[in-house]
């Protein structure tokens, strides 16, 4: 029956305690669940449909809680939180840990000439850019390949985590512009709009590049490590074939982890005082909304 379930869950929220790391954590394993990107088009449907008809007030008959808080993080997989609308694949958060690990492992395989790592900057910052622009709300490279090959081999491993450092604090910002030039909208604690704000677009832009660089530290440092120790084994001089499936392996397993750990950083609903805010969105704030001392805002992914 309809009436079994509580139309009193509130499913416009995670279901964990946003307030605290572990909440937050256990909310991003779920976002970030790669076998979500296998789910085909009928069973994100029926999961839109059961969230926005549960949100109308219509409750699939025999639906249960597990079942509905499923169907949210379906939903959430897959469709824009502010929009509503269907994400491109590769986009999506629940990518992010099959599409990392080939790219990371290739960067980190194929490090040793400046075409190379030129090749797969190029082809992780064009994945980023997608993700960046999904989830709104070449000296470099060429100068740091022309010392490594004077380093020693452990410390040149680290010349692709340098230049995605470098990288992500350059293409987040600039695939974000728009946000930083003309804001984002800022919610009170009931989610009523208050107005747009450029200087809350900094600190989400900002929490987000700390975010994505964090994401990128286990995956980029410790593989290089083991990496290094492995080559000098016999088994892998004499199967030097394995050396990408063996990297691409270990980066995988390090960004199970570190993409929905790292995403929990920060608040997803993040928050600022007013008196950070422009002088005239202060002033608007203050004569429309006095008692409001936060304001709330989408920080992105």
């Amino acid at each position: 029956m309809s009436s079994d379930l509580s139309l009193n869950i509130n499913i416009k929220e995670p279901r964990w305690d946003q307030g605290t790391f572990m909440g937050r954590a256990q909310h991003f394993f779920m976002v970030t669940d790669p076998r979500n990107v296998l789910l085909s088009s009928e069973t994100l449907e029926e999961a839109r449909v059961i969230v926005e008809n549960y949100r109308s007030g219509v409750v699939k008959p025999g639906l249960t809680e597990d079942e509905l808080w499923r169907a949210k993080y379906v939903y959430d997989s897959a469709f824009h939180p502010d929009t509503g609308e269907k994400m491109f694949v590769i986009g999506r958060m629940s990518a992010q840990v099959p599409m990392n690990m080939t790219i990371t492992g290739c960067m980190l395989t194929f490090y040793r000439t400046t075409p190379a790592v030129v090749f797969w900057q190029w082809v992780n910052q064009s994945f980023n850019a997608v993700v960046n622009y999904t989830n709104r709300s070449g000296d470099i490279f060429s100068s740091q390949n022309e010392a490594h090959p004077r380093l020693p081999p452990i410390v040149s491993r680290f010349v692709p985590f340098a230049a995605v450092a470098a990288a992500n604090c350059i293409n987040i910002p600039f695939m974000r512009q728009r946000e930083l030039k003309y804001g984002i909208p800022v919610m009170d604690e009931n989610g009523n709009r208050l107005g747009e704000s450029p200087n809350a677009a900094k600190q989400a832009i900002a929490q987000v590049v700390v975010s994505r660089i964090g994401m990128a530290v286990p995956a980029m440092a410790i593989p290089p490590v083991i990496m290094n120790a492995l080559e000098k084994r016999a088994f892998l001089k004499r199967f030097p074939i394995l050396n990408a499936p063996v990297q691409v392996g270990l980066v995988g397993l390090c960004l199970v982890f570190a993409t929905p750990l790292c995403c929990a950083l920060f608040p997803q609903k993040s928050s600022m005082s007013v008196s950070g805010l422009e002088a005239d969105l202060q002033e608007r704030i203050r004569q429309s909304s006095p008692q409001t001392t936060t304001v709330y805002f989408n920080k992105g992914l």
